[in-house]
């Protein structure tokens, strides 16, 4: 089964929802990958994508979190670096092989896709969380 966004994934901020959205959707592209094509430079290519907008994403969520004075930026800052790695060593994974092998597979649901969604569920829901407390507490 391939990576899906759900109501489970939902943060309450739409622009962080809507990322969150592409960057499962290229996951699973990347998954279906694997396991139907077992092509090297496809998967090359989408971790590529996955990488470079996981890129885009982390900065939106880092500026979001200095403009509402977020406290914990600097650790999901740190959480992000931990994702960054772990899509390098999938990449250097993917180097030392043919193409996208079982192991391969393995790494990247354990390393990228339960992690993502661990982290949204985690961190990612106490930023929108904050976010609307702020916003309801300037309200009153």
């Amino acid at each position: 089964m391939y990576a899906v966004f759900d109501e489970t994934l939902v943060t309450g901020n739409e622009m962080i929802d809507a990322q969150h959205k592409e960057l499962i959707g290229k996951i699973a592209d990347l998954e279906e990958a694997c396991e139907t094509h077992r092509d090297k430079a496809t998967a090359v290519k989408l971790l590529n994508y996955l990488a470079d907008y996981t890129d885009f994403h982390f900065a939106a969520e880092e500026k979001l979190q200095e403009e509402i004075a977020y406290p914990g930026l600097e650790e999901h800052r740190a959480k992000h670096e931990e994702f960054k790695h772990a899509v390098e060593d999938l990449h250097e994974m993917l180097e030392e092989e043919e193409g996208p092998t079982d192991a391969f597979v393995k790494a990247l649901n354990e390393t990228v896709t339960d992690w993502l969604f661990r982290h949204i569920k985690g961190f990612d829901r106490s930023v929108a969380e904050y976010k609307n407390m702020r916003q309801n507490s300037e309200n009153l």
